[in-house]
């Protein structure tokens, strides 16, 4: 049996948590494009912090996600 990644939160959140918990997980485990190489293959290492495989560079990034949108104002 396939566990989806907020089933295993069952019933003890809201359904409103589970969805808005659902979407940061799926882009936190996303493979985003490489800002040195162009290549889909930058994956976070840890909060923050993500790699690409292809590369070997590491870069910052916001926690969740890659792109921030402060990041993309400054």
């Amino acid at each position: 049996m396939k566990v989806r990644t907020v089933d295993k939160y069952g019933t003890h959140y809201s359904a409103s948590l589970r969805k808005m918990l659902k979407k940061i997980d799926i882009s936190q485990h996303a493979t985003y494009t490489c800002s040195f190489c162009g290549k889909s293959m930058m994956k976070i290492q840890a909060v923050g912090i993500y790699h690409c495989d292809s590369f070997m560079k590491m870069a910052a990034g916001g926690a969740w996600t890659y792109n921030t949108v402060s990041a993309v104002t400054v």
